[in-house]
């Protein structure tokens, strides 16, 4: 989740200028509740995944030929293997007590070559979901997670005139399969992200990125459409990776080309961002990354403005660390979840519509070329543990005492302080801020 230091530092100047143009007019936040109502017993709990960056044993994909080519820093390996350890992994979520368990669905799996589907790799996403439903949880389905079949890389990936019509016969048969398991829908991850990937690590030009903009565009329109026909009652989104102090700028332009498909605002929010450090989230250590866990309620005070009524969903959120240990700044995993979850709580009471909220990840994985940044809930060690060993952080417990009691207890406290004069939606985080009882 990175962008140009230009194009972010164009960003940050529109926020300063639409701060100093709308701070007078804000009105003054009422004083913060002494304590916080839970999320209730119908808030969706859920931990996330993706297919290529978990499972292993990977076809032939646009990805799969990156890390093979030498673009990435760690050679792919089989991820933590979660095509052979699914079962397990799927237990390990049923014992946090989460509803939802959002993985992708690999193209590059079930569809090898032009017009051929592989029954092998069908029933593998059959034993996945219905492992899931099993263990009482609904599936969250990602269609599109950034990743293509070779066959499609070799007609040039979204540069192909006929990308769209190759993608909706994947998402057609995707859809078909598994729709009666009653899946949340995720048509693509995060788009500007998977656009920005494929011109740094792939071979889209930089022209062509407007090109793959309406074509993901007219791919998520036509597959909502055909979803509400084969599962009426869906609900079908297209998250995107929250950007401080520029969303509309980042993400606005596409999700209008959505508008009207958008079952719910499907959320990611990492990073903060202040005016002490305006640029920090650049860092290629997303570990040394700035969190504020207060953003979260911008971010969904922000869609809430934007989408009212439309329900709003924290697709995923979590913390990265290095290789696993202790972060620069001393804050915990635990600590940064249950400083999230008030913040959400926070969000609910002030009449935001907010549905759910997923961890990622269940485990770490294949970070996009690295194994270093490290966002588990349950930590593996791919490259020196061939065992691939789950062991689990201290937001395991934290995390089930959470789903358990719907949230964090009423007079609970953040362990910090909200950043003064955040940038996360500006002008609302700096004109009108967050506080937290004394």
């Amino acid at each position: 989740m990175r962008l140009r230091a230009r194009s972010l530092a164009m960003v940050v100047l529109a926020a300063t200028a639409a701060l100093t143009q709308g701070a007078g007019s804000a009105a003054a936040r009422p004083e913060p509740p002494a304590r916080v109502a839970g999320l209730g017993p119908d808030f969706l709990w859920g931990v996330a995944a993706s297919g290529f960056q978990s499972e292993g044993h990977a076809p032939d994909s646009n990805w799969s030929r990156y890390a093979a080519s030498g673009k990435t820093r760690d050679a792919y390996r089989d991820s933590v293997d979660f095509y052979s350890r699914y079962v397990s992994d799927i237990q390990l979520a049923k014992r946090l007590g989460v509803k939802v368990y959002r993985i992708g669905i690999e193209w590059a799996r079930i569809q090898p070559a032009p017009g051929v589907w592989d029954e092998a790799g069908l029933r593998f996403y059959d034993q996945v979901i219905g492992a899931i439903t099993a263990a009482g949880m609904r599936p969250m389905l990602t269609i599109d997670h950034w990743v293509y079949p070779g066959w499609e890389a070799d007609r040039g990936g979204w540069n192909n005139p006929e990308m769209v019509q190759d993608w909706l016969a994947n998402a057609r048969t995707v859809v078909d399969r598994f729709a009666s398991a009653d899946p949340l829908w995720v048509t693509f991850n995060e788009p500007l992200f998977y656009i920005a990937n494929e011109m740094r690590t792939g071979n889209l030009p930089v022209a062509s990125a407007p090109v793959m903009h309406d074509r993901i565009a007219q791919a998520h329109n036509d597959i909502y459409d055909y979803i509400h026909r084969v599962q009426p009652g869906a609900m079908v989104t297209s998250n995107v990776a929250y950007v401080p102090a520029g969303d509309d700028l980042a993400n606005k332009p596409l999700l209008d080309k959505m508008a009207g498909r958008l079952d719910y605002i499907g959320i990611d929010y990492y990073y903060g961002m202040s005016a002490d450090q305006p640029g920090a989230f650049l860092s290629e250590d997303t570990w040394n990354n700035p969190l504020q866990a207060e953003g979260i309620y911008y971010a969904l005070q922000h869609y809430s403005r934007n989408y009212p009524g439309v329900p709003l969903y924290i697709v995923e959120n979590g913390m990265p660390t290095e290789n696993g240990r202790p972060r620069p700044d001393g804050y915990t995993r635990a600590d940064d979840l249950r400083d999230t979850v008030y913040w959400i709580q926070r969000a609910k009471a002030d009449g935001m519509n907010v549905m759910g909220y997923n961890y990622w990840s269940l485990t770490d994985n294949y970070e996009w070329g690295s194994y270093t940044p490290r966002f588990g809930l349950y930590t593996v060690d791919v490259l020196t543990d061939p065992a691939l060993t789950r062991r689990p952080t201290d937001a395991v417990p934290a995390y089930t005492d959470i789903t358990r009691a719907g949230g964090v207890p009423a007079d609970y406290r953040p362990t910090r302080e909200p950043k003064l004069c955040s940038l996360i939606d500006a002008p609302a985080s700096c004109a009108d801020p967050v506080t937290v009882p004394r």
